[in-house]
């Protein structure tokens, strides 16, 4: 899978993990010169408390277009450190 946006690849992996639609990256998959941590922050019921990231590219920002969830409940531990996507970035084979 890749995680695509302004014809540049975000992230690129073969061990992706869907969870509720949405493709989790590894952190290692993924191009952290894109990504500036965001003040923007979530909590989720059963997966805990989401930080969130701008991603730029060749001067272009999407505002908290990716997020992860550094310390998941422990009903969602298979998906610490990895990151998923919205707000227009392109997921697919």
């Amino acid at each position: 899978m890749k995680a695509i946006w302004n014809d540049t690849i975000l992230a690129d992996s073969c061990d992706t993990i869907v969870v509720e639609g949405n493709h989790y990256f590894p952190g290692d998959s993924i191009n952290n010169e894109f990504f500036t941590p965001s003040d923007t922050r979530t909590a989720c019921p059963w997966k805990g408390n989401a930080i969130y990231y701008d991603i730029t590219v060749e001067g272009k920002t999407i505002s908290d277009a990716a997020w992860s969830y550094p310390e998941p409940s422990e009903a969602a531990t298979r998906i610490r450190g990895y990151v998923a996507f919205w707000k227009g970035i392109s997921v697919g084979p």
